[in-house]
């Protein structure tokens, strides 16, 4: 299989330079043994990894070790504790089971001596089958929505908004309502919508588009929870929370650089945790992608 780091001719669009190969080099881990890998990190907006990062690193891990006729079908993955971007994160694949079909990982992710993340992924020899999808929702045109630059100055302090855009620059996420830190203490539908792609073009390596996409769907997915109650997040400081598990299902060719519906929905908050589950539309209408996340969702105490 191409690794990540075989991707010539990558592009990143003229107001974020730099940004998509910072990101493509960010997932380029090296070797260091058969089945032990090295990643760097990089800060984040909050005191630990971005868990969309561990959770992509760990499948290129996996993917690494997979033979190239083997494509990603699904991930399950448990945050462990909190990354720290100061320091490398090593990650070891266990070749759980090589079959005539499927092929399955396990990948452990360590930072001093200690786990902090563990993902499971399986992959399947390309084949024929039944083929039925859900109905695509209905969307705008993610070219008549504001870019993050454009969008986000609106609702957030300057020092923040520049922050989450230059956190983001890889990627071309585009709301397409008022996202949760814009309608403070307006609780409203537990649903929201988001078009993104990467700000470039990638090369044809389905390793790559697919660990993308698991990097981008880390971003927003809980969204949806704090819409329910009227809370801003983490970008206002009115919620504290973190992953706790992640788990995708790939059902459809796609491409991260082209235009991807992240349609994001929660069913359910209680406990200090809220479930976001939410389905991932090419723009010609395919269901590519079905995504569910819980994570830790606490109003903070005084």
């Amino acid at each position: 299989m191409p690794e990540a780091h075989d991707a010539p001719g990558v592009q990143a669009a003229p107001d974020t330079p730099g940004a998509l190969d910072a990101l493509l080099d960010l997932l380029d881990l090296e070797r260091i043994e058969r089945d032990i890998f090295r990643g760097q990190s990089r800060s984040a907006l909050v005191p630990r990894v971005f868990g969309g990062q561990v959770a992509a690193q760990a499948l290129v891990a996996a993917g690494r070790t997979v033979p190239g006729d083997r494509l990603a079908h699904s991930l399950h993955a448990y945050f462990l504790r909190p990354g720290d971007p100061g320091a490398p994160i090593v990650y070891s694949v266990d070749r759980i089971r090589d079959g005539r079909s499927f092929t399955t990982r396990r990948v452990v992710a360590v930072q001093h001596g200690q786990p902090i993340f563990h993902l499971s992924a399986s992959f399947q020899a390309y084949e024929d089958g039944l083929d039925h999808q859900a109905d695509m929702p209905a969307a705008p045109d993610p070219e008549s929505l504001p870019t993050a630059a454009e969008m986000l100055p609106r609702h957030l302090p300057e020092d923040v908004a520049r922050r989450l855009v230059e956190a983001r620059a890889a990627v071309d996420l585009r709301y397409v309502d008022t996202p949760p830190w814009g309608s403070v203490g307006e609780p409203r539908e537990p649903r929201s919508q988001v078009w993104f792609r990467t700000n470039g073009k990638l090369a044809d390596d389905p390793l790559l588009h697919v660990c993308l996409a698991t990097y981008v769907s880390d971003m927003t997915l809980l969204d949806s929870v704090l819409l329910a109650h009227g809370r801003g997040g983490w970008a206002v400081g009115d919620v504290v929370g973190a992953s706790l598990d992640h788990a995708m299902w790939f059902h459809r060719p796609f491409r991260a650089d082209e235009w991807l519906l992240y349609d994001q929905e929660s069913p359910s908050a209680a406990g200090g945790r809220g479930l976001g589950q939410a389905r991932i539309w090419t723009r010609d209408g395919k269901l590519a992608i079905s995504v569910i996340q819980e994570g830790v969702v606490r109003v903070p105490r005084p």
